[in-house]
């Protein structure tokens, strides 16, 4: 019923800043956390960022921190993040995901919900 649909990606210099976008539909957009993954060839899908359903508290993991933002706007039913001072290590396909509640935002097995990815190439 909940469908999650990301935009943005693309390719930037090392350096540059790109911001992706997710829109939800199909539930109430309020009720659900969201969260930012990405997964790059050969390797595991690794928590970006996540917040909770009125953005007032804020997750990242330790490669996010100081250089990424998330955010969200409820009444466009969307979860935004900002990536500044971009590093080939970023390239990656970027997923959102959306959870009821989870105690563990920093996993993917505390979603429940997927978006189908948007590339984000950072060459050096």
């Amino acid at each position: 019923q909940v469908q999650l649909v990301e935009s943005g990606g693309g390719l930037v210099q090392a350096g540059g800043s790109l911001r992706l976008s997710c829109v939800f539909s199909g539930r109430t957009f309020s009720s659900y956390g969201m969260g930012w993954f990405r997964q790059a060839p050969g390797k595991e899908r690794e928590f970006v960022a996540g917040l909770n359903w009125n953005g007032a508290i804020t997750y990242y993991a330790d490669s996010a921190k100081g250089r990424f933002t998330i955010s969200r706007d409820n009444a466009k039913n969307t979860v935004y993040l900002q990536m500044n001072s971009l590093k080939p290590e970023d390239t990656a396909v970027y997923y959102c995901a959306s959870t009821i509640y989870s105690d563990s935002p920093s996993l993917v097995r505390g979603y429940n919900m997927w978006g189908q990815g948007t590339q984000v190439t950072v060459s050096s």
